[in-house]
């Protein structure tokens, strides 16, 4: 019986397929076409799609664990709990869903709210899952760091509350030793909740201090504008993801993404090691351009 991972060709669980594989875990990846696609030496493909329920249920025949992360769609609830009811009727007792931290407070952004109704499914129903709740992405920032280097500007509207930023690296191999604890235990294990963020708490001010100094010139944060920030999205996204990423936005600036006391000790003890930085990220990311 296999792990089959659920969203296999995104950031995250590319990692997943490829950090479990490196277990020698026996692992399926699901795609939602063939070719174009490499997988690691001995995982298996399988064509399924998340809005086809006959599809999935191949997909979930003789697996025995579940990775469950759902891209940002717009019927991302609905595809989501078709794939638990999917894996329950299958049998399937072990299960890593992956949320977002705050899920239950930024009840006004869709994404949110709805991983938060998956998260309320597995509670209500009591699956035996470990709910990963990751903050903000270290990665995000790649995408914004040509404006970074060519403006001299830090322009992701995150305000002053503060983010934990944690590394998807992390994030992936927190999922592989949730889904490994979970697939080699004879029972199934009870459900956990984990916040899944970094040790250090950036500000706008302060991610682009750290550009500043990495750079060894002055990077400045671009301001809290988040109907800007929607505009510039929507110009390659669709609207519908332009503002959820706003409201997204605008909760970040009223709340922050900060994990729980002792929540960041757990991560380590699981991991056996300390938590990326995003100041070794950044240097990281200069290192490769």
């Amino acid at each position: 019986m296999s792990i089959l991972v659920i969203g296999a060709t995104g950031t995250v669980g590319s990692l997943v397929v490829q950090g479990l594989a490196k277990q020698g875990a026996q692992v399926t990846a699901m795609v939602r076409k063939t070719g174009g696609l490499s997988l690691p030496a001995g995982v298996n493909g399988v064509v399924a799609d998340l809005t086809n329920v006959e599809s999935l249920r191949q997909a979930m025949s003789g697996v025995r664990t579940l990775f469950l992360l759902n891209a940002l769609a717009a019927d991302e609830v609905t595809q989501s709990l078709q794939a638990l009811n999917v894996a329950r009727e299958a049998g399937i007792q072990r299960i890593v869903y992956l949320s977002v931290i705050h899920s239950d407070l930024y009840t006004d952004v869709p994404h949110f709210t709805g991983k938060h109704t998956v998260e309320r499914m597995i509670e209500s129903l009591d699956l035996p899952a470990t709910i990963l709740r990751p903050a903000y992405f270290m990665q995000n920032d790649i995408a914004i760091q040509p404006v970074i280097e060519g403006y001299g500007v830090f322009p992701m509207p995150i305000g002053a509350k503060g983010c934990a930023m944690v590394d998807v690296r992390d994030i992936a191999d927190i999922a592989v030793a949730e889904l490994l604890r979970r697939d080699r235990s004879p029972e199934p294990l009870p459900r956990l909740t984990l916040e899944v963020a970094g040790n250090e708490v950036f500000t706008g001010e302060s991610a682009a201090a750290v550009w500043s100094q990495a750079l060894k010139r002055e990077i400045r944060y671009g301001g809290d504008d988040v109907q800007a920030f929607e505009a510039q999205l929507a110009q390659n996204a669709p609207g519908w993801l332009a503002y959820d990423l706003r409201l997204m936005m605008n909760r970040i600036q009223q709340l922050g993404q900060i994990p729980a006391a002792g929540a960041t000790s757990k991560l380590e003890e699981l991991l056996g090691r300390p938590l990326r930085t995003y100041q070794a990220f950044v240097a990281e990311r200069l290192q490769a351009r």
